[in-house]
């Protein structure tokens, strides 16, 4: 039997998780690379991986390697194929073009047409007919991969990507694929559970993505066999016979692994995400084996009837600032819920903030990284025993500070030279803050590896530090680490000569119940600062986020200076200090909108500490969909001369219709907001996404300039990827 080269493609992280599979599933010489596994093996192995991967996206059959280095060189390449070996002349077929590092074609969309002509061109050569191109259900889908100047030529036996399980709606969205889903439930032991006879519980479980993957593993369901078609149904080299044979086959295990099924439940507070379950499961044929009720997650518990086994679950990820608190309390609650109901219990979650999975209290083992989409995760997993149990002993930051330097087991022999260093900056920026009139700064960041911290300074009526620790490498002892912070604590309290009841490490603490929402001038942890003529509320010690993102200053002040008599539209406006600075700058208008109640209760109160003449409007809204719904009324209701969008990097909040991705929707939301602009309107977009990169060629319509380096101030100069700006008119 004739042996095939293939390329399996995966998510980033998942690619040793994805080999194994594919040398359970009988693939030889497996390799793994960069966001997949190539392999060797029959038409029919390729067939079974395409059937029962539960990792995979695409499976890709390597038809040609050559090299290029003309943009005639990949025409000629893709035109030496025999292309009547693979398809009829009047198939349909699609090409998806990807390149990295080439110096000669690095434009995908140009790349993809230079194939799609020499296909058509051979057989319209040899058949007087011209196959159709179909993008969306074609016939043959060919793959082309410039790396450099090497090109693989690959036809994709998948066809729809085989994350896609078919049990889904795709009117509803979902915060994790199925194959994270899947790769969580590998790396968490489920399938050695589900053997044994254990329990699967989600207590916050969505759409049902976790408890659908579990239940299919656990009853050797191959995740295939929802798939209406795969891309080499219409190959004219399938092997029918073959499929057939695998086919039935993996229903009889379905047949016989349903047959022996654990308890598989799954919990949610929200009817919507309870009735979107249902329906997958429905879909899946699986409502016989996986029960589904509304509670809330301070009601999950287990039946006494239901083995021990497994707590699993995707929480939401608090990226989007106004959830953070209510996140963290979510988590805390989390953990008193597997603390007081689910003893001896193992328990596997997935985190953005590995700080929020400390607040579970549960010691973990090592996280194992993933990524959701764009975002870098933590896959954090518990023995539930009460030896692993812990309780942060800090309630407020003063305590955190007095914590570390009481623990400090060990002199730090740098401390001089971590404190000639906060000198030498105060010196160097004192010139340049009194010019500017600036009064919050970042005087230090990370300037020293040994002294791994963040340190802004806050003035008003008195001189507040803020300190972030960046988390040590794994070559430094915690004790070192320890003798470290502790010894720039005390250093900081001495240069600045203030007392450590003005200096704040950052540490999350969470108000309870309805103390969050208080006014602020009831609030004693709330302080005003100045900032170019603007008063702001900030806030050291309740929230993850003083309420003032100092990297921005420069563009706050360009839009104060911009202002005058313009209507300014505010997105994702946090604590509106950008609006604040537009209505002092004498704007017609602001408008601001976030989802966040709790910080537009902040954001009106930062606008009624300034004198301003400008009306000021504060919207509670999803700003995505708000967007949507103000874009599609007709005619609009308004324009704005000046908007600025600076959205979360990621966000699965319950309260929002979607999530956000920002890779994935900046030019969704970009091309929406630019619908609201006046015909001389000036958008600005900022992300502090380090790994982004702006969809020039969906936003090509545009006018688009980076304007990133003039939009970060001279204090973060030390680290030019704090953010990313661009200038956007119609």
């Amino acid at each position: 039997m004739t042996d095939f080269q293939f390329f399996a493609t995966s998510p980033k992280a998942m690619e040793d998780i994805l080999a194994k599979e594919l040398k359970d599933l009988g693939a030889k010489n497996v390799k793994t690379a960069l966001a997949g596994v190539a392999f060797e093996g029959s038409i029919e192995s390729a067939y079974k991986i395409c059937l029962w991967s539960r990792i995979a996206n695409r499976v890709l059959l390597t038809l040609a390697n050559f090299t290029v280095n003309s943009q005639e060189d990949l025409y000629d390449g893709i035109y030496k194929v025999n292309w009547f070996d693979h398809m009829k002349p009047d198939d349909s077929f699609a090409v998806s073009f990807n390149a990295k590092g080439s110096e000669v074609i690095n434009n995908t969309h140009f790349g993809a047409l230079k194939v799609k002509d020499a296909i058509v061109d051979q057989i319209r050569k040899k058949f007087n007919k011209r196959p159709d191109i179909n993008l969306t259900n074609p016939n043959v889908r060919i793959n082309v991969y410039l790396n450099r100047d090497q090109a693989t030529l690959s036809l994709d036996l998948s066809g729809e990507s085989l994350h896609r399980r078919g049990y889904r709606d795709i009117t509803i969205a979902a915060p994790i694929k199925e194959n994270l889903a899947a790769a969580i439930l590998y790396r968490s032991g489920w399938p050695e559970v589900a053997k044994q006879g254990g329990s699967l519980i989600d207590p916050m479980c969505g759409s049902a993505t976790v408890l659908l993957e579990a239940a299919m593993i656990a009853a050797d369901y191959a995740p295939g066999l929802l798939h209406e078609s795969f891309g080499f149904f219409k190959w004219k080299k399938h092997d029918t016979a073959a499929w057939e044979s695998l086919l039935a086959d993996a229903e009889q295990r379905k047949i016989t692994g349903l047959q022996n099924m654990p308890t598989i439940v799954g919990f949610d507070a929200s009817r919507r995400a309870v009735n979107a379950a249902l329906l997958h499961i429905e879909n899946a044929a699986l409502q016989d084996y996986i029960h589904v009720e509304r509670r809330d997650i301070n009601d999950a518990s287990p039946a006494a009837s239901w083995p021990q086994g497994m707590v699993v679950c995707n929480p939401p990820y608090g990226e989007r600032l106004g959830d953070k608190e209510e996140t963290a309390e979510l988590y805390r609650q989390f953990g008193d819920v597997l603390k007081n109901q689910f003893i001896h219990w193992q328990a596997a979650m997935i985190v953005s903030d590995p700080e929020l999975g400390f607040r579970i209290g549960i010691r973990s083992e090592k996280p194992i990284t993933f990524f959701n989409g764009a975002i870098e995760c933590k896959l954090l997993r518990f023995a539930i025993e009460e030896k692993n149990f812990f309780i942060p002993k800090a309630k407020t930051q003063q305590d955190r500070i007095e914590q570390v330097i009481s623990n400090q087991t060990e002199e730090d022999p740098h401390a001089e030279m971590f404190a000639n260093r906060l000198k030498k900056n105060i010196k160097k920026m004192a010139k340049w803050l009194k010019c500017e009139d600036i009064h919050c700064y970042r005087i230090y960041d990370a300037d020293l590896p040994e002294y791994a911290v963040a340190i802004d300074v806050y003035k008003g009526n008195k001189t507040w530090i803020n300190v972030q620790e960046y988390q040590a490498p794994r070559s430094i002892s915690p004790e070192k680490a320890n003798a470290r912070l502790s010894a720039a604590l005390n250093e900081i309290s001495t240069v600045f000569n203030l007392s450590k009841d003005n200096i704040y490490l950052k540490v999350r603490s969470k108000q309870k119940g309805s103390e969050q929402y208080e006014k602020l001038s009831s609030s004693e942890s709330f302080e005003i600062v100045e900032e170019q003529g603007a008063r702001l509320y900030v806030n050291f010690e309740n929230y993850l986020d003083t309420g003032l993102f100092l990297d921005h200053r420069p563009m706050r002040l360009k839009i104060q200076q911009m202002a005058k008599g313009k209507h300014f539209l505010n997105l994702f406006a946090y604590t509106a200090s950008v609006s604040v600075h537009a209505a002092i700058g004498g704007a017609a208008s602001t408008t601001s909108v976030d989802m966040s109640k709790t910080y537009l209760a902040w954001a009106q109160q930062n606008m009624d500490l300034n004198t301003q003449e400008s009306d000021n409007y504060f919207i509670h809204a999803d700003c995505m969909k708000w967007l949507d719904d103000t874009v599609n009324q007709s005619p609009l209701d308004n324009t704005y001369d000046i908007i600025f969008l600076d959205p979360p990097t990621f966000s699965n909040s319950k309260r929002m219709e979607e999530n956000l991705s920002i890779q994935e929707d900046h030019a969704d939301l970009i091309l929406n907001a630019a619908e609201l602009l006046s015909d001389d309107g000036v958008l600005y977009f900022s992300t502090n996404f380090r790994h982004f990169k702006l969809d020039y060629d969906i936003l090509s319509d545009l006018k688009v300039k980076d304007i990133s380096a003039k939009s970060i101030p001279d204090d973060f100069s030390r680290n030019p990827r704090i953010h990313y700006c661009w200038e956007i008119k119609t």
